[in-house]
């Protein structure tokens, strides 16, 4: 059997979920610029390069001056830079930060403000994702798609601001971070009160905007409120499965249950305190929150939202980062990785492209119409 023939052949395989795993009857080498090559399955490459592959907490970088540079003189970022990000499997970035600011409205208009720039300014490498057709472009001109979002909506003055900062390009926002703010509480306050009045007049807004919600960094009760008020899917980017691994940043059976009853999707992180609750994290542990998900609601909803950039890196001291060390799940080579694991957990094509990135498209493009945007 030829290449063509056997990825062909996968890519009928069986109907199921759980298929039998396939033979791989080849295997190519990866990732060998400066680096030792690491062999993938034919198998596993094609399904990465066909996928239309979404980390909907995907970091271009964790160097925060490096990225500023980005957007203040987009000339810095080049074709080394494309290249890094491409070789990485990943097809659409939502690199979604968290405003820590005394001012967050200021703020977050400073870095949509960076954002634009550098999108604007780039157009030979990036596109910005704002509509369902925008993934198309992504798969037909081979760049990378950027999806500009926030992990707080406390720069949410009033109801108003939801359609100016939409206008604006931002295109997803989680309701709040870890504490409370005037929407919700978030997943570390002591009491769960919920979603506030105000917050509810927010997910309105959201909804009429065409804006997606997210509740990663929610608490449980403000997640189900959520759930209840929003006209539209309700998202979780980036969160794991608190029955295997209980962090008040997991979520429980109850919250992944309503988010898929209601059309989300949940994706994965790779943050290893969220990953294991008891010792070191493994490929095999974040495999087993894809699997929790899958039987418990469906491989429909659920994908990657690894919460990590492509080097794991702090830019001050060069070395790996605690957080993100999860054996045999290299940043860089993460979407590799995690393919080659669905594989050998029995996953069939089709259910392995929907976990890439199909879901989160598919549910991205009901929330905002395939002819939102520009």
């Amino acid at each position: 059997m030829n290449r063509r023939d056997f990825l062909r052949a996968g890519a009928l395989a069986g109907a199921g979920l759980f298929a039998g795993p396939m033979v791989n009857r080849g295997r190519f080498s990866l990732f060998a610029d400066g680096r030792v090559p690491v062999e993938y399955s034919a198998r596993a490459i094609d399904l990465v390069g066909r996928s239309m592959v979404i980390d909907m907490l995907g970091l271009l970088t964790l160097d925060w001056p490096k990225l500023y540079a980005w957007q203040r003189q987009p000339g810095e970022f080049g074709p080394a830079e494309f290249r890094k990000l491409r070789d990485s499997g990943v097809k659409v970035f939502h690199p979604a930060v968290e405003p820590n600011d005394p001012r967050p409205y200021e703020a977050s208009l400073d870095w949509l403000s960076g954002w634009n720039r550098l999108l604007q300014k780039r157009p030979d490498y990036l596109v910005r994702i704002e509509s369902g057709r925008d993934f198309q472009r992504v798969r037909d001109e081979g760049k990378i798609g950027i999806l500009v979002g926030f992990q707080n909506s406390d720069h949410f003055r009033s109801a108003a601001d939801v359609a100016s900062f939409h206008a604006l390009g931002q295109r997803v926002s989680q309701l709040t971070y870890n504490a409370r703010n005037r929407i919700g509480s978030g997943c570390f306050e002591s009491q769960d009160t919920g979603l506030a009045p105000f917050g509810a007049e927010i997910v309105a807004a959201m909804n009429r905007a065409g804006m997606v919600i997210d509740v990663s960094h929610c608490s449980e009760r403000t997640c189900l409120d959520a759930f209840a008020v929003s006209r539209q899917p309700v998202l979780i980017t980036h969160s794991n499965c608190r029955t295997l691994a209980a962090n008040p940043r997991c979520k429980s059976d109850t919250v992944i249950r309503a988010m898929a009853g209601r059309g989300g999707v949940m994706g994965v992180t790779a943050v290893a305190a969220f990953v294991s609750g008891r010792g070191p994290a493994t490929l095999d542990n974040v495999l087993d929150h894809f699997d929790h998900i899958a039987r418990l609601v469906g491989v429909e909803h659920v994908g990657l939202g690894s919460d990590v950039d492509l080097d794991a890196l702090d830019p001050q001291t060069g070395r790996v980062l605690a957080r993100y060390n999860v054996r045999g799940l290299p940043p860089a080579r993460r979407v590799f990785d995690l393919t080659e694991g669905l594989i050998r957990r029995g996953y069939n094509d089709r259910a392995i492209e929907l976990i890439l990135g199909g879901n989160f498209q598919r549910v991205l493009t009901e929330i905002w119409g395939p002819q939102q945007g520009s």
